[in-house]
């Protein structure tokens, strides 16, 4: 690797938030291993997939996160992540509910998961799921032994005929993903800077480091994804 590409590698990767606090970062897919973090009470491995995709997981618990609406919605009350959730091989069933998933701002506040009674005092955001739709990031980044997949139904537009109703958990099994959107009322508005997806599992937690861009910070990783992705994959030692 040349000495142009590490210095552009190495730049995306504190901008992509590999180097966010609180998360520890252990030997990683992507060669990232060199990127040291404070160490968490249960050691976590954290990779990039994606410019908006990230995957974050421990011995108990793993998550993948798509944040490409949200990091286009500062300012907005209302922030939607993409998210994926399964427990490792060998880790006993567990029932997700709600309240185990918030969001860390870059100002330090834990904000839970919105409720489904608030979803639909929103009027169920329909804008603000199109644009989801339209620009869906691929989350199927999980363990060789996950085999099925299930619907994550936190949330539901009841009014939709047809429309499932909206559950308080989900059971998580060591072959199964489950997927779906996540809904928080950001009071003030989504900022920029770096955020944590924090998802309690039933003796650890694992936090997914993402930071919502500013203009010019997305600018840049956009211009230089494609080298940021090959120096990520060769490994920046």
């Amino acid at each position: 690797m040349n000495r142009t590409l590490r210095i552009a590698g190495l730049s995306l990767l504190a901008l992509a938030a590999c180097l966010a606090p609180a998360v520890a970062v252990a030997q990683a897919p992507t060669s990232i291993a060199d990127v040291k973090a404070p160490v968490a009470p249960v050691a976590q491995i954290f990779s990039l997939q994606g410019e908006f995709v990230r995957v974050a997981y421990n011995n108990e618990g793993f998550v993948t996160l798509g944040y490409r609406v949200a990091n286009g919605s500062v300012g907005d009350e209302w922030m939607l992540l993409d998210a994926g959730f399964t427990v490792r091989d060998g880790v006993k069933s567990y029932d997700l509910k709600r309240e185990a998933i918030s969001l860390k701002t870059p100002d330090g506040k834990m904000i839970p998961l919105a409720t489904q009674k608030e979803y639909a005092a929103a009027l169920y955001l329909p804008a603000l799921s199109k644009r989801a739709q339209i620009t869906r990031d691929n989350l199927n980044y999980f363990p060789a032994e996950v085999n099925k997949a299930c619907a994550l139904l936190f949330f539901s537009d009841l009014g939709r005929p047809g429309a499932p109703p909206a559950f308080e958990q989900v059971d998580l099994t060591d072959n199964r993903a489950c997927l779906g959107r996540l809904f928080f009322k950001v009071p003030g508005g989504i900022q920029t800077g770096q955020h944590w997806l924090v998802t309690k599992f039933a003796t650890s937690e694992v936090h997914v480091p993402f930071r919502i861009l500013t203009k010019d910070e997305e600018k840049f990783l956009r211009k230089n994804w494609e080298d940021l992705d090959k120096a990520l994959r060769a490994g920046v030692n």
